[in-house]
């Protein structure tokens, strides 16, 4: 996969991804009430599909860029085997401000992918996106192809207004050669395992300064974020009331915990952010796992790609991420995210734009050939078990983790990624030890998480 995408794969995503802002809520929210009524504007009746040899241009608007979206074309283009006189304008580099813009303008895509999904709640709660639900009613689509956690990342309290199109998920690295010479002999299944394998895997220079991390607790940094780790520890966002309740979890204070124990063995933050600095950049060939500074690490199903291309010596494994120890149930779960596609409210082709989401989000011939192009994980259960598949052993991993059943997502709100913001923002504080009272703290990430909720929720 090239850099690009990415970049907005990566766990620095909430850092540029927060686009639907009050500002642009209020946008969409003023763009809605303004658009079109009828099928083109996403009434609730479906519109009728086109016909056999209806000529007409779907526009289609992505943020992929360069090889990746040659890839993306040419799923894209298989629409015309089924319709071939439709077009496909698809431009690449449009990212979710732009399709905001569009919107408000009276002028969208007739389909619309996103890298974001933790902007779906806003995509949904202002109509921004059209309800799918006529759609997959009129046409008995099986859902239930899809596992449940990428279904609930794509609809926002009940109502379906995007798609899965393909999926990423975050597993657990490891380098094989520093296994072996150090005598681990297995991937560690749980945190104490991870500290322990940690300690053995860490070499330090002579002036104490760190040669080789066992594993990293920065974060944000890589793919150390707080919503890829929380699924490990069984740490949740919102509770049964909507709320944030980080303070009142156990299991938020065992990861920060956890997080604090890893920088203490390291001898403090000084020293990690030393270390940290020397550091490649995570989408370079100077990665530091690749480059054998760092032993483990957690990580995208797309970071195989890379280690083939730009490390190709590199002897790596895969495996489940370690869990708490007293959550051994979640041991084989995973964060899971990925991109989504919807028809922009006002589109002109609403009809067709759904024939050619069907195609590549529902076709498994689709799917399976944008999985090879991409490295991502194909986002049906039929599509992962397909002999085209191109599966190596390090891939399966992230299929068997998409197939377990133990899933997590994080949850669509209105307020987009606000609230991972404001977690890792603490994460951060924390780590450097500028948190007095962890409580304390996260309670006041509490009130800042619940505020913008209650903001949304009076329409503000």
């Amino acid at each position: 996969m090239s850099s690009t995408t990415q970049v907005r794969r990566s766990g620095r995503r909430w850092r540029g991804s927060i686009v639907l802002g009050a500002v642009t809520v209020a946008a969409l929210v003023s763009a809605c009430s303004g658009a079109a009524s009828g099928p083109a504007g996403g009434a609730g009746d479906a519109a009728a599909a086109p016909a056999a040899d209806a000529k007409l241009t779907l526009t289609v608007y992505s943020k992929f860029t360069d090889r990746e979206y040659n890839v993306v074309t040419a799923g894209l283009n298989k629409l015309k085997a089924k319709f071939p006189n439709i077009e496909i304008k698809h431009e690449g580099q449009q990212d979710d401000d732009k399709i905001t813009q569009s919107i408000r303008g009276g002028n969208p895509p007739d389909v619309a992918i996103s890298f974001f999904t933790d902007n779906l709640g806003a995509w949904c709660s202002t109509g921004s996106f059209q309800d799918l639900k006529p759609y997959i009613d009129r046409d008995k689509i099986d859902l239930t192809q899809i596992p449940d956690a990428v279904r609930s990342y794509t609809e926002f309290q009940g109502k379906r207004c995007a798609m899965p199109l393909l999926a990423d998920v975050y597993g657990f690295y490891y380098n094989k050669d520093m296994f072996a010479a150090k005598g681990v002999t297995s991937p560690p299944k749980t945190t104490s395992e991870l500290f322990e394998a940690t300690k053995k895997l860490t070499e330090f220079n002579a002036d104490g300064s760190i040669k080789v991390a066992g594993f990293l607790p920065s974060m944000p940094f890589y793919a150390n974020m707080a919503q890829y780790w929380a699924p490990n520890f069984g740490a949740s966002y919102l509770g049964p009331d909507g709320q944030s309740h980080l303070a009142d979890s156990p299991e938020w204070k065992a990861m920060f915990d956890f997080q604090k124990q890893l920088v203490d063995f390291y001898g403090g933050h000084a020293k990690v952010e030393q270390f940290k600095a020397g550091l490649g950049e995570e989408y370079s060939a100077d990665h530091g796992f690749q480059r054998g500074k760092l032993a483990m690490m957690i990580d995208g199903e797309y970071r195989t790609a890379f280690i083939k291309d730009q490390a190709p010596e590199l002897k790596f494994g895969t495996a489940a991420p370690p869990v708490l120890d007293s959550k051994p149930d979640r041991y084989g779960g995973a964060f899971t995210t990925g991109t989504i596609i919807a028809i922009p409210k006002g589109a002109k082709n609403p009809g067709a734009a759904w024939e050619l989401i069907k195609q590549v989000t529902l076709d498994t011939a689709t799917l399976v050939e944008l999985s090879n192009g991409l490295k991502n994980v194909p986002s049906t259960k039929a599509a992962l078990t397909d002999p085209k598949l191109e599966v190596t052993p390090e891939f399966k991993t992230f299929l068997d983790l998409y197939n377990g059943g133990k899933l997590t997502p994080n949850p669509s709100t209105p307020i987009g990624d606000a609230h991972l913001k404001a977690v890792n923002d603490f994460a951060e504080k924390w780590q450097a030890g500028n948190v007095p009272d962890m409580v304390a703290g996260l309670k006041q990430v509490d009130a800042q998480i619940n505020d913008e909720l209650a903001q949304k929720r009076a329409g503000g």
